[in-house]
Parts: structure tokens; sequence; C-alpha cells
């Protein structure tokens, strides 16, 4: 446990697999508690994964703690998997994730020690958040979710890169939205299709984002940047459109890893390894406000 003027810290076990840090504020009596969920690949707690150090989700926590909300961010189950010599990638599933979310907002609620609980996701975490608090959480936040199916949103980023590559992405996916593999032929899209990979993202294609937020009877906010490379602000947009009642917040000149970016696409990259570049504080401000007003 460690000790902070405003909050302390302490790891927490869910699970065998889920284990994150709890912020919890000095001298606050059954607090709300926000429910932090990392975006795609090996993401721990504090928003991070090899080659990517930049303490997003650490800095959010830090924020929501100091102004008396209970925090708890984990690391992805894959990161125990990995250190266990347990992961095995073709049976990864997307609702893994949402399992380990489910387990996680029960296992605090039985705790009962928090006035209400919040799920915030970000990216990835954003689909998943949406649907273990269906029916479990008393709101939900998106930060730099997406609005659209995750294959939509793939061959979107690829195909600003690469555009000769859009007919071959579109069929690949349309394979795997049929439920059924395929062999790889083209190594240059290995990192994304590779064989292994194809059964996550069969499991995740099947989530449409705007069908899923619809469901939720909770108060939901919104937020994303102009200067998200990966998931513009359109998304969101379009999340807002199938939730009306939804509060959104577009943040201007805040990127994917939820930084402020006074320049070019250059100082956006840098900014995903800068951990000591603050996070936005309207983002801060807008996440803090929403949990209190529940």
């Amino acid at each position: 446990m460690a000790q902070h003027a405003d909050f302390r810290t302490e790891e927490v076990k869910v699970n065998e697999l889920v284990a994150g840090t709890l912020y919890s504020p000095q001298n606050a009596k059954k607090p709300p508690l926000l429910i932090l969920l990392a975006g795609s690949g090996p993401t721990d707690r504090n928003g991070n994964q090899p080659g990517v150090h930049n303490n997003s989700l650490k800095m959010i926590a830090e924020s929501a703690a100091k102004s008396g909300i209970a925090v708890f961010s984990y690391d992805k189950r894959i990161l125990a998997q990995m250190k266990n010599g347990t992961l095995d990638e073709k049976n990864l599933s997307f609702e893994d994730f949402i399992d380990d979310a489910k387990q996680t907002i029960s296992f605090f609620k039985l705790k009962k020690s928090y006035s209400k609980i919040v799920v915030g996701g970000h990216s990835e975490g954003s689909l998943i958040g949406m649907v273990a608090a269906n029916g479990n959480a008393d709101g939900f936040i998106s930060i730099s979710g997406g609005g659209r199916s995750i294959d939509k949103i793939i061959t979107d980023q690829v195909v600003r890169q690469a555009p000769m590559m859009k007919d071959e992405i579109e069929q690949n996916f349309a394979v795997l939205k049929s439920g059924k593999t395929f062999k790889l032929e083209n190594p240059m899209l290995s990192s994304l299709f590779r064989e292994s990979a194809q059964p996550y993202l069969i499991s995740w294609i099947k989530y449409d984002p705007v069908v899923e937020i619809a469901k939720l009877k909770v108060p939901v906010l919104i937020v994303n940047g102009t200067k998200d490379l990966q998931v513009p602000d359109s998304e969101a947009q379009l999340l807002k459109a199938a939730k009306p009642d939804s509060k959104i917040v577009i943040i201007e000149n805040m990127n994917h890893v939820l930084k402020v970016i006074a320049g070019d696409e250059t100082e956006n990259a840098a900014a995903y390894n800068n951990p000591d570049l603050p996070v936005s504080e309207t983002l801060t401000t807008a996440v803090n406000q929403f949990i209190k007003t529940i």
C-alpha cells in the first residue's frame, strides 16, 4: 500500500488473471468507484504496453482519486498469461475481456464500499465496457471508443497508409464476419490477419458499438479528441446518435492517448511515449464531473 496526500493505492487481485491498482481517496466514506478498462493489445493498468509508455490511464485515475473518486485500473489478462506462459492466442476471445470486466464489477459490488460503480473504457475497452456495464453498472464512459465495428475501423486505419490494400483487407474481413478463418497468403498483412489472431477478430467483429450503447439504461458520457488518428471524433458522434440522452465532449487537439497536441503528426506520435506529458485537463474534468453528477 502506498500513501499520497490525497489518496492511497493498493494492489488488488480480482482473480488469477485480473490484478490492478485500487486508488482510494483519503478520508472518503463510500465514494463512487470508477473501473477503468484499457485499450487493445497487451495494455497494463497505467495505459502502457511494450513500446508505448504514456501513463494515460494512471493520470486519469490519479486525477479522479484527488477529486474524491475511487478508481480501479487493472492489467489485461494477457499480461498475466504472458508472465506465466499460458497465453494461447488462438483461444483468446473478446468475451474473455467482457467476462473479466463483469467479474471486476461484481467483485467490488460485493464489498458494498462504494456509492455507485461507473465503468470507463478506452478504445477497445469502450466496447468491452459497454457490454459489461449493461445491467451491472450505474454509469458508463466511452473514451476514444469506436462507433463502428472493428473491421471498418481497422480497414480505414490501414487504407490511410496503404490504399492499395483496401480490397484484400475487405475480402479478409468478409470471411471473418462469416465466422470462418482463412489461410493468409499475403505476409504484409500478417500482423493483422495471422491465423492465430483470426478467432479473436471473429469474436470482436460481431459486436456493434451503436447497438451495444443503445442498450444501456444508465447515464453515458462519450469523449473523443480532434487529433485522434486511430479513432476519429466522428466515431463519437455515431455513439451519440445511437444514445441521444448521452453527454458528448469533443476535446480540441486531444489525441488517442489523451494528450493535447499543438503540432503535427510527428508530435502526435511522440506523445505515445511521453509519460511526463499530462492528459487533457478537459478530459479529467469531464470524467470527474460526470461521475459526481450521477
